[in-house]
């Protein structure tokens, strides 16, 4: 058995495992779009040939793990995708809009370069292709043991990450060399305590585990002061310095945990009365995608939908669809929050307020999940005071802030919590993942002393013999 790593090796983006079984089957795990600057070269290339491709089975809907499929679809695989009913619901929305983004940015792109006399781009892929890989999507429940491979020689099941809506860590036995060989794909660990989904299920013992370690090096703040934080910005930008409040989310899930804390400061009588806004169609889908499948939801939030009727709505709440709708907001110059996708600021409307607010003193920027360091989230979060939206090059002015606690992803005492339901001494080997490499070594020496032995950090492209 065989797995190579194409994409989130000493990176946090591009999630792709290519597992090569005994039998020559080939089975992927994830699919992701690689995300920052200078990422076409990855994304246009594989590094395998797709049509050979047999099986692809993905751990969740964000789009640094699943934004590149109908590209893999567009370069000849056909076969079945597999996930949980929620991704699959999830991934509906996300890849189409994926692809309209990716449709748009080229257009705008080839207009400057049909004007300097350049070639013209082709679009990674198009909404036929993200159609087309749509009807692959096989839906399976959590703790449903299916089989993949030729006569049906693995056997997989799902169980709840409890990073996202849906989300899943993968549990495969695969037959290698007269025994089997347990092996656990982490997908994105959630955190314990999250404000939506239910916990993260303990999961069989692994021999071989492929884990992430976005946050390996960092502990959040605490859960107890989110609200007080949350309620602290808002009130310096908005009441203080009447100015607006500007947070770029990604549009499922930490849009919704936003919304949810909002409406829980309304609802305490704390939240000022300002308008906020979620300008974000795909965020208006996810939400309503999220309240189809309540049965991801943790025992807190049920009972505050049942005593406040709806955790995602409030009177000065408003969700905006159309685009010139969108545009209006940047002439409003009353004190608001606008919430955006994307999350990292690579693309969508958010990159429009950030560039409409950016040399705005009284406006504040904050930053609430992870971005790595090429993206122009990441770029803010490290202190930079000048940077390129839309190809120009814009001074930092306004506030930038940020808060960890509304992170989907574990801290590295999370992380250990997660693996805590394994034996250390019955797993065979570690490969870490979806981290900066630094975090990766310093998460390695955590799992270390928590009693995990032969721990890896692969690099890209990386072929290893188990």
């Amino acid at each position: 058995m065989h797995i190579q790593f194409f994409g989130a090796a000493r990176a946090v983006t591009g999630s792709k495992h290519l597992i090569t079984t005994e039998k020559g089957t080939k089975i992927l795990l994830d699919c992701g779009l690689f995300q920052g600057i200078q990422t076409d070269e990855f994304n246009n290339t594989f590094g395998f040939k797709p049509s050979e491709v047999d099986y692809l089975i993905l751990s969740h809907a964000h789009i640094d793990h699943s934004g590149l499929i109908p590209r893999l679809v567009k370069k000849g695989f056909n076969g079945p995708i597999y996930c949980t009913s929620a991704t699959a619901d999830l991934c509906r929305v996300m890849l189409m809009d994926s692809a309209h983004i990716q449709e748009q940015d080229v257009e705008r792109i080839n207009r400057r370069r049909q004007k300097q006399g350049r070639p013209l781009l082709e679009e990674l892929y198009s909404s036929e292709d993200a159609a087309q890989a749509l009807t692959l999507f096989k839906p399976v429940k959590y703790g449903q043991t299916f089989y993949v491979g030729k006569e049906n020689e693995v056997a997989v099941v799902l169980t709840d990450a409890a990073h996202l809506l849906g989300s899943a860590a993968v549990h495969l036995t695969i037959p290698d060399k007269g025994t089997f060989t347990q092996l656990t794909f982490t997908g994105d660990i959630g955190r314990p305590e999250d404000r939506i989904l239910k916990k993260p299920d303990v999961f069989p013992q692994a021999d071989i585990i492929i884990c992430e370690s976005t946050y390996g090096d960092r502990l959040h703040e605490k859960e107890g002061d989110m609200h007080a934080h949350l309620l602290k910005i808002v009130q310096e930008t908005c009441v203080q310095n009447r100015g607006k409040l500007i947070i770029p989310a990604f549009a499922i899930d930490r849009t919704q945990e936003l919304i949810y804390a909002l409406d829980q400061l309304y609802s305490s009588g704390k939240l000022p009365r300002i308008p906020v806004y979620i300008d974000s169609p795909l965020a208006i889908r996810a939400t309503k995608i999220m309240k189809d499948h309540e049965e991801c939801f943790n025992p807190e939030i049920l009972a505050y939908i049942e005593k406040d009727g709806d955790a995602f709505a409030f009177p000065y709440l408003h969700y905006i669809s159309d685009v010139q709708d969108s545009i209006a907001l940047n002439e409003k110059k009353e004190p608001c929050i606008i919430i955006s996708a994307s999350g990292m600021a690579e693309a969508g409307r958010i990159k429009h307020h950030i560039k409409n607010n950016i040399g705005n003193p009284t406006a504040t920027i904050l930053l609430v999940g992870y971005a790595s360091a090429n993206t122009l989230a990441g770029v803010l979060k490290r202190g930079d005071k000048q940077v390129n939206i839309f190809g120009e090059q814009f001074e930092v002015r306004c506030n930038v802030t940020s808060m960890e606690s509304f992170s989907g992803h574990g801290d590295y005492n999370e992380m250990l919590d997660f693996l805590s339901c394994q034996n250390p001494e019955r797993v065979k080997k570690v490969f870490l993942v979806h981290g900066e490499y630094e975090t990766q070594v310093s998460f390695k020496l955590k799992l270390q002393n928590a009693g995990f032995k032969n721990i890896e950090i692969p690099a890209l492209y990386e072929n290893v013999e188990i």
